[in-house]
């Protein structure tokens, strides 16, 4: 049995279809990317799953599955005297988690002190997504879902976020699901990929399914040539 397996799911709103008979599954320690043309219902994907939108069809969990979810922005309001520390005491008060349990959070994050105790207003993009990774972490869940991670961020941001999520993915043994644009992080990281496109759906190995045409259909002749660098 996958940690989750989604079956015929469909997502319909304010009358319009935004995904139609999606169907993949997530197994215990493997990485998922989920991929697609903006529009093509990647975040509406990962909220059905999650139970914040409506959907029709199956999303079947293994059991009591614990699960994480790291959005791509949240619009925090500066004036708002909480920081970091704050946020992850507030959560582990909820739970029952204790400091020490935070403590270890934060190492594996890598959170500094002076990040710990800025209020989260004044964080830069990639500090609040470490600080949203922790949160997410803290309850060990099994699955952890991320809403295009690197939207805000410079290219070394992006390959020191993509390197965390893989290393929490390798040590933690944790499965993440990723929604991303960049084709080298599936290349490189994922197990498999969930193409969402107009034109059809796709899923598997990268390598196998990222044909060409594949790509061509999504994003264009500039994917087409990336896929032959992977090769």
């Amino acid at each position: 049995m996958p940690l989750v397996r989604v079956s015929n799911l469909s997502v319909t709103l304010d009358h319009r279809s935004i995904l139609r008979d999606v169907n993949f599954d997530v197994e215990e320690g493997e990485a998922v990317a989920i991929i697609g043309p903006n529009g093509s219902g990647k975040t509406v994907l990962v909220k059905a799953m999650l139970g914040i939108l409506p959907h029709q069809g199956d999303i079947v969990w293994d059991g009591e599955v614990t699960r994480g979810y790291v959005p791509q922005k949240i619009d925090a309001d500066r004036s708002v005297p909480l920081n970091v520390r704050n946020l992850l005491e507030s959560k582990a008060a909820v739970i029952g988690r204790t400091k020490s349990d935070i403590a270890a959070t934060v190492e594996k994050v890598g959170l500094t002190e002076e990040i710990l105790t800025t209020q989260i207003g004044h964080l830069s993009g990639g500090q609040f997504q470490r600080a949203l990774i922790a949160f997410a972490l803290l309850g060990n869940p099994r699955i952890i879902f991320f809403d295009e991670p690197t939207a805000s961020m410079d290219e070394p941001g992006e390959e020191q976020m993509y390197h965390l999520i893989h290393r929490l993915h390798e040590d933690l043994r944790i499965s993440p699901v990723v929604v991303s644009h960049d084709l080298t992080f599936v290349y490189r990281y994922a197990d498999r990929v969930l193409c969402l496109n107009r034109a059809g759906i796709c899923f598997g190995p990268p390598r196998g399914v990222l044909t060409a045409g594949v790509l061509t259909q999504m994003f264009g002749h500039r994917a087409v040539y990336e896929h032959g660098e992977h090769q």
